[in-house]
């Protein structure tokens, strides 16, 4: 059966207040066409697991500028002047990661893992609330797997039954997203006939993807 779905059909699945998954690293690797979606639906209250929030205008942040996101798990805020200030005001709820430590949660909600162990923040705010344990006389915070509702992926190449093959850098987050979701959207720059992706290229497999969205039309 095919994957294929219109785009707004895809993301009108996804409900307010839904925790999501969203693939990029300064907006590469992150799905366009699904950000601009989700603000044209006007989708609320929205938790975003993310490594980033870019920049005001680019990718995640637009959904941050646009008021449509409640809380954000990521490595870094740096460069979002207003994820910066709706922290600082009270309005969006920030919780900082270490990169390795976002990935390695990821990972575990998708390996079906109790946590990871990590010295990575021992001593500092990052273990507040949260357990240690010792091993060979050294501390280890225990860090919780991070799972999502919906994991919103970008690829190079899709196959009609949902193969995924990425391109470069922007793979980064999103073979490890789609296996930490409930619900795997994809949207991939070209849709293919299975056979074209060659197997040693295809990263994530079509049994991890729900939902792929289809091309726009082209006129002209």
């Amino acid at each position: 059966m095919s994957k294929v779905r219109k785009l707004e059909d895809a993301v009108a699945a996804i409900p307010d207040g839904a925790v999501l998954m969203i693939g990029g690293f300064m907006g590469v690797g992150t799905p366009p066409r699904l950000i601009d979606e989700l603000i044209r639906q006007n989708k609320r209250g929205l938790t975003v697991i993310a490594n980033d929030t870019a920049r005001p205008a680019v990718g995640i942040g637009k959904l941050v500028a646009g008021r449509h996101v409640a809380r954000v798990i990521a490595s870094h805020i740096g460069t979002n002047p207003e994820t910066q200030r709706q922290m600082i005001a009270g309005e969006t709820e920030v919780e900082l990661v270490p990169q390795g430590t976002l990935a390695e949660r990821v990972r575990a909600g998708g390996f079906g893992l109790g946590g990871i162990l990590t010295p990575t923040g021992v001593g500092t705010v990052v273990a507040d609330g949260k357990r240690t344990i010792e091993l060979d006389g050294k501390t280890f915070l225990l860090e919780t797997p991070l799972k999502a509702d919906f994991a919103l992926i970008l690829a190079k190449r899709a196959d009609y039954y949902g193969n995924l093959e990425y391109a470069l850098t922007a793979r980064n987050f999103n073979p490890l997203m789609a296996m930490a979701a409930e619900t795997v959207i994809v949207e991939a720059e070209d849709i293919v006939p299975v056979g074209m992706i060659p197997p040693d290229h295809v990263v994530t497999p079509n049994v991890l993807v729900d939902v792929l969205v289809a091309k726009e039309a082209r006129h002209g």
